[in-house]
């Protein structure tokens, strides 16, 4: 009788253990390879730039390359597509920010889900937009700068990195607030419509700050606001947007995402790596740098922000009557 006990013991812990431990493997071989980080933009931008400032850390933590992968198009459309199909081993992942919540209300016919078909694994870091012109513009306030849109209505180009993107709906929501004409000239990416700005082919862009930031520090930029409720510690001197456009807001956030059905254990470890890697002093540093906001927590907390996220940017789009051209 005790031998069948024991026996019976035996058995159901290793009943109870069986479904662990496959999990506890994956998880002790992951990564077997190297991971392609996907950036939906061009190299140099801003969401580039987040892909590039986490994967030397995950290389460093995991033992594997984590390789950053650009696939510019179809306004980040085409490599969040690329990701949703690819095999969920946590070898393909992707660099997410405000454009994939906003692409979800302004491209009807898209032909995934990013809340349904990307499981979400951390939040990177948040960051203001800022409002900057060319020096040739003559401008150097938002005041000012309203003022000389409406007595030249649709002179003004502004580029922006592409349809859809937290760029286009802040320069459209701003137009409509302001009650100015301005003409958007759209481009795959930050980094190509900021070279246009710097050689004056447009004359003025609302981009994030980790992209811009050193050209206005080196003068080649004029910034006359940051779109956030308050003033950025790395332009204490620039005013803020809703000084002038009372309740005016708009900023932007990386993230990474993995296919939907990616094991939770390759998820967690993930989501730890990162979170261990916003500590870090020399990556505190460089975000400092960057005037970004670190967002750590655990993966539920970054899928609810993505949820506020979409809810917000599809009454945003709806109210202003935002369309994608």
């Amino acid at each position: 009788m005790h031998l069948r006990r024991r026996e019976f013991l035996r058995l159901t812990l290793a009943a109870m253990a069986a479904p662990v431990l496959p999990g506890i493997a994956t998880a002790q071989i992951y990564p077997s390879r190297s991971v392609r980080l996907l950036v939906g933009f061009p190299a140099g931008g801003p969401v580039d730039i987040a892909g590039r400032l986490v994967a030397p850390w995950l290389s460093q933590r995991f033992g594997q390359p984590f390789v950053v992968d650009n696939q510019p198009g179809e306004s980040g459309n085409a490599a969040t597509r690329s990701v949703v199909r690819a095999e969920p081993d946590g070898h393909t992942l992707l660099i997410c920010g405000p454009v994939n919540t906003i692409n979800t209300t302004l491209f009807e016919a898209i032909d995934f889900s990013f809340e349904r078909d990307i499981t979400p694994v951390a939040g990177l870091y948040r960051v203001p937009l800022v409002i900057e012109v060319h020096p040739s513009v003559p401008v150097r306030t938002v005041s000012e700068f309203i003022a000389y849109a409406k007595a030249n209505p649709g002179k003004i180009k502004v580029g922006f990195a592409g349809q859809g993107t937290p760029q286009h709906i802040a320069i459209e929501l701003f137009k409509t607030m302001a009650g100015i004409d301005l003409t958007l000239i759209p481009y795959l990416g930050s980094a190509p419509a900021l070279a246009d700005l710097l050689n004056g082919s447009i004359q003025a862009m609302f981009d994030p700050m980790p992209s811009s930031i050193a050209h206005i520090k080196a003068g080649t930029l004029i910034p006359l606001a940051v779109t956030t409720p308050t003033r950025s510690a790395n332009l204490p001197d620039v005013a803020v947007a809703a000084d002038t456009v009372p309740r005016y807001e708009a900023g932007s956030w990386f993230g990474m995402g993995a296919p939907r059905g990616t094991p939770e254990v390759i998820v967690e470890k993930l989501n730890q790596e990162i979170n261990e890697a916003l500590k870090d002093a020399g990556i505190k540093t460089r975000l400092a740098e960057l005037g970004a906001i670190p967002m750590p927590g655990p993966p539920a907390q970054f899928e609810k922000f993505i949820a506020q996220e979409t809810e917000k940017y599809a009454e945003i789009i709806r109210s202003a009557s935002i369309t994608a051209r």
